[in-house]
């Protein structure tokens, strides 16, 4: 079992950063491919970017890409979500996610675990 938990989110200005921290529990940290999603009021979750075990891969929705960068440190068991130049339609609950398949996936129905989520608020 792996313990998720989501910390940064906040209440920030179009055109301001923040970074978003997600430190699993246990020693299987290294095990699973990480993800982050999102979801706003009314739509549906989607697929944000996600990081291969080693960190040597990257994946990122259109949305996105440029803006924000996905890491992971797996010596201190943590993943991250630099995001910068935001925007109000950024705004969401952001979610962190640990999968055990065997590439990186942008389907959230493929990632085992789900952290309880932190609310990124982009004011315009």
């Amino acid at each position: 079992q792996v313990q998720l938990v989501e910390s940064g989110g906040g209440l920030v200005q179009a055109g301001d950063s923040l970074r978003l921290s997600c430190a699993p529990s246990g020693r299987s940290f290294r095990s699973y491919h990480m993800g982050w999603f999102r979801q706003a009021p009314g739509k549906e979750r989607e697929f944000v970017a996600a990081v291969s075990r080693s960190g040597d891969n990257t994946y990122y929705a259109d949305s996105v890409k440029g803006r924000f960068t996905i890491s992971r440190d797996n010596a201190k068991n943590t993943v991250y979500l630099q995001m910068n130049s935001l925007k109000p339609e950024d705004t969401a609950v952001y979610y962190c996610a640990a999968d055990r398949g065997v590439i990186p996936s942008t389907n959230g129905a493929t990632y085992d675990y789900w952290g309880q989520g932190t609310q990124v608020t982009v004011s315009s």
